[in-house]
């Protein structure tokens, strides 16, 4: 759903591959938008995002559920090129294994390269250990090159990770204890740039990062939601505490985008995700009163033109 005149396109939610060059051209795809790991349903999976540009795709976070929204997307695992993780936690890394495994069985042959904070490398590691029967069959039965061989992890921190003429990419480092390692991206492809939160607290720095993109993709917390998470969960003080202390309430969301001057606020990763009362209507008034820009409430497998 897109409210003030948003531009989103829905997308088929049938599989329904794409060999590049994908005539859907430049896009900014919404993968998975609940927040926090518990699976409800396949319409709204955990954090995953995807950039197509000039025909190389970028996955921006890889909750369980990514894989299956990619191919969903129109992408051939095989031409996958970039991933980068915000944080590790389970919601934004847990497909990345499979993601990159699914990669290699449907033709990988060049690299994947894989930017994610520090303990990315131990991660990946202890996935190929616990797989390395059937991989190791798989290159000797089928002739396939190692995928140990074909995936490159770079450990990032705050700055420039990639740049180019055409491409820049950067890492802010953001506001989520008790993790210390937890990034908001910024990317620069031409004349468009979209930054993406990651998860945090209110973190002003986040506008400076994020001035004047044209699409800022961020997460989102409804206060008194979480707060009524004490009537449904005994004990739940410590989790309610731990939420407030890593989210952004809606009204913060709204003055980071109206400081930074961004073009579209695209809502994501919606904490708590489990409220029935939470309407788009609810987000959107939320919002409005600290963001006078266009706000788009954010739904999984919803694309926009870059």
């Amino acid at each position: 759903m897109l409210l003030s005149g948003g531009t989103g396109l829905n997308i088929s939610s049938v599989l329904n591959e794409t060999y590049f060059p994908n005539k859907m051209g430049d896009r900014l795809v919404l993968l998975g938008t609940q927040g926090g790991p518990f699976i409800r349903s396949y319409k709204q999976t955990p954090s995953a995002n995807l950039i197509v540009y000039k025909d190389i795709p970028f996955v921006i976070d890889t909750g369980y559920g990514a894989t299956f929204k990619l191919k969903e997307a129109g992408i051939n695992l095989a031409t996958l090129k970039y991933i980068f993780i915000t944080h590790l936690h389970t919601d934004h890394y847990l497909d990345l294994g499979p993601l990159l495994y699914n990669a290699w069985i449907s033709g990988l042959s060049e690299q994947i390269h894989v930017y994610a904070p520090a303990g990315v490398k131990s991660l990946i590691k202890a996935f190929w250990k616990s797989n390395q029967y059937d991989i190791n069959t798989r290159i000797k039965d089928e002739g396939r090159t190692d995928i140990r061989k074909l995936i490159t992890t770079h450990e990032i921190k705050e700055g420039v990770l990639i740049k180019n003429p055409d491409v820049e990419i950067s890492a802010l480092r953001n506001i989520h204890p008790p993790i210390d390692n937890s990034y908001a991206f910024r990317f620069k492809l031409g004349k468009k740039t979209i930054v993406f939160s990651g998860d945090t607290a209110y973190f002003p720095s986040l506008a400076t990062f994020s001035t004047g993109a044209d699409y800022l993709v961020h997460e989102v917390m409804y206060v008194p939601a979480v707060d009524d998470i004490a009537k449904r969960r005994p004990n739940a003080s410590k989790l309610i505490a731990s939420i407030k202390s890593h989210h952004t309430s809606a009204e913060d969301v709204g003055k980071i985008a109206q400081a930074a001057s961004i073009k579209n606020l695209i809502l994501n990763h919606f904490v708590p995700p489990d409220d029935k009362s939470l309407t788009d209507q609810k987000w959107f008034d939320a919002i409005k009163n600290t963001f006078s820009g266009n706000i788009i409430i954010g739904k999984d497998l919803l694309q926009f033109e870059i």
